[in-house]
């Protein structure tokens, strides 16, 4: 089971949300994306607390909320997150700790916390597939990009020998385009008529 909330529903930013117990951190921990930041309140058994970034969005555009008084929380983005074989269930090290960020909560707030509250729904999502239809996505994003800077550089190029094409002399003297003095002077006009054709 996890728990979804919403940081702030009238403007639609931020999901929240939480595994109910480690297993259910476990899979959060694996199926992850890029766009999550890992909460955790230090040295004490607490839930791994993720929150959803929108695209373009960072780490330091969020603020914090808490549930009790004088805490220390720990948060890195989801990509920092380590986790190797000899580790518990539901028990995580950081790739680089430089990435980490702690920051001290005072004073819980309880309007932010009866306002998460008010909008926990609880689910049994399906992560792996989840994880897996965001990465197909991405690659199709990829691919569609790679088409269109394909395409920008064949238009450049085109570009590019057309006006060489234009520039070049290669066209000015090509014989079937010349015309002879005497299929001039076959064409029966006069030298005025002539000199009026060329101006």
């Amino acid at each position: 089971m996890v728990f979804y909330f919403k940081a702030r529903p009238e403007v639609g930013d931020y999901t929240i949300f939480m595994g109910l117990d480690k297993y259910e951190n476990e899979e959060l921990i694996k199926y992850g994306l890029p766009e999550d930041i890992w909460f955790h309140v230090d040295k004490m058994s607490s839930a791994h607390v993720y929150v959803r970034l929108q695209k373009g969005q960072t780490v330091d555009d969020i603020s914090e909320g808490n549930k009790v008084n004088n805490v220390d929380v720990v948060y890195t983005p989801w990509s920092n997150l380590k986790k190797t074989p000899s580790m518990d269930v539901g028990q995580v090290g950081f790739h680089n700790s430089k990435m980490v960020r702690t920051v001290r909560v005072e004073k819980r707030i309880n309007e932010i916390v009866n306002r998460l509250n008010k909008t926990k729904v609880e689910r049994k999502p399906d992560l792996k597939a989840e994880r897996e239809a965001v990465n197909s996505a991405e690659r199709a994003e990829r691919k569609q990009q790679l088409r269109e800077k394909k395409r920008r550089e064949e238009l450049q190029r085109l570009e590019k020998d057309r006006q060489s094409e234009i520039l070049s002399y290669k066209g000015l003297m090509v014989s079937e385009k010349m015309t002879s003095n005497k299929q001039i002077a076959s064409t029966s006009k006069s030298l005025q008529e002539l000199e009026e054709d060329f101006m």
